[in-house]
């Protein structure tokens, strides 16, 4: 069996966190490595490890794109050989099935749910984000419920930056006979989707209950701009990207519509926020689970 090691470091859960969230924006990340993060022990919520699995040796250009993942600086990087086993399976111990709102989503080490009304995704836990076990993607799940559940009717939807491609199937799930179309800016998720899609039973194509998947850039995409404009936009990113996306967001939902931002820490919501309110939009709904910010906002009607 092929050597297989790790990086390690260790920090407070909110840089933990953002680092996290920034491996989702890192355009250069090497798939072969995989990124977790988790509290050292249930006494100790604010103390965090992050780990990244190599299928070799780490190199220096490794050990630099980890690094890379800290705004302000790396901490100290540990690095370990593992003992002979699937290095795979290892990165997903301990990653136990989560339920948010009507969903339930595990790893394909776990069983589905049992229980009536509630729909059980299985994402692979080396899928670092988008797997519903951030604390966005949860809270998107939450909110995509809490809408369905106010009446929202939803009749065309896109997922800005969808990765594992989990919430465009959660929207699809709750609007069966919606149009979807599903995006990221990284090449390799239109597998990592087909996969996922394969895995839970979603039907890929561009008919109403299935998923359209194309890789682009924000907004930037002939797709994207022709299957519009959207009831919904889901965009579960950073926060300087959707401050830069407002514009490109106003245009492509239709008055009354709707959209789920998420990606933000609590201490960015103020920015996104008045982004989004310059341009048309008002907050129909907050949560905030953990450290982080969910919003789902309205475009106004015009006047």
């Amino acid at each position: 069996m092929a050597s297989s090691w790790k990086l390690t470091a260790f920090a407070p859960k909110p840089i933990i966190q953002a680092a996290l969230v920034a491996q989702e924006d890192a355009v250069d990340w090497d798939h072969d490595a995989v990124l977790t993060g988790f509290e050292l022990a249930d006494d100790q919520p604010d103390d965090w490890r992050l780990d990244a699995y190599f299928p070799r040796k780490p190199t220096r250009a490794d050990r630099a794109m980890v690094a890379a993942l800290f705004a302000d600086g790396a901490p100290d990087l540990g690095v370990e050989e593992m003992p002979d086993a699937d290095w795979l399976t290892m990165s997903q111990q301990g990653v136990e099935p989560i339920r948010a709102g009507r969903f339930h989503v595990h790893t394909p080490d776990f069983p589905p749910s049992d229980e009536p009304g509630v729909r059980s995704f299985a994402i692979p836990a080396s899928q670092a984000f988008g797997t519903g076990h951030h604390a966005t993607t949860a809270g998107c799940l939450a909110m995509l419920t809490a809408m369905k559940q106010r009446g929202v009717v939803v009749r065309n939807l896109a997922d800005i930056g969808t990765g594992t491609g989990l919430l465009a199937f959660a929207a699809l799930d709750l609007w069966p006979r919606a149009f979807a179309t599903a995006s990221d800016i990284d090449a390799v998720c239109a597998g990592v989707v087909a996969d996922n899609a394969e895995m839970n039973g979603v039907t890929l194509g561009g008919r109403p209950g299935e998923v359209a998947m194309v890789i682009a850039d924000g907004m930037s995409h002939p797709l994207l701009a022709s299957r519009g404009p959207y009831d919904l936009l889901i965009a579960n990113i950073l926060s300087g990207p959707l401050i830069e996306l407002t514009p490109a967001f106003a245009r492509a939902v239709v008055p009354g519509g709707s959209v789920l931002l998420a990606g933000l820490l609590e201490t960015q919501e103020r920015a996104v926020r008045a982004a989004y309110r310059r341009a048309g939009f008002r907050i129909a709904e907050r949560v905030v689970n953990g450290d982080w910010s969910i919003l789902w906002l309205r475009r106004r009607h015009a006047r």
